[in-house]
């Protein structure tokens, strides 16, 4: 990994310098989202897909770090919960990961973009066994 990818955290001090790979600010914002009431899960890509199906967790699923030149924006890929609000989730989301983020890295994100992907319907468990009954 080259020091391009990586966050430099405060100044250099005698002890050393801090650096935070833009994966750890996925795996955080992850985290974060999924603290939110109304989120069902997390949108990933194929490759976290067919990692989740061999048993690996991956927590930065559904989280795309983007470091330019203006600052760190962040693009967050959810399903919702049905009868959740849309837009007060999604400013929950962003609330949630801005605070994780600054008090875990100490650094300040220029935007955090929600991408609602999807709405979870909530299956009733006495529909299905009514529907195999019949």
């Amino acid at each position: 990994m080259t020091n391009a990818n990586l966050l430099h955290v405060g100044e250099p001090s005698q002890l050393g310098k801090v650096e935070i790979a833009p994966d750890v600010l996925e795996v955080i914002a992850g985290i974060a989202t999924t603290e939110v009431n109304g989120v069902s899960s997390m949108r990933g890509n194929f490759a976290s897909g067919v990692a989740e199906k061999l048993g690996k967790k991956t927590h930065g699923k559904g989280v795309k770090v983007d470091l330019t030149e203006n600052g760190v924006l962040i693009d967050v890929y959810t399903v919702v919960d049905y009868g959740f609000s849309i837009p007060k989730v999604a400013e929950s989301i962003q609330t949630n990961v801005r605070q994780t983020i600054e008090n875990m890295t100490a650094i300040t994100i220029k935007e955090i973009n929600i991408h609602i992907v999807g709405v979870h319907m909530e299956q009733n468990p006495n529909q299905d066994n009514q529907e195999n009954e019949e």
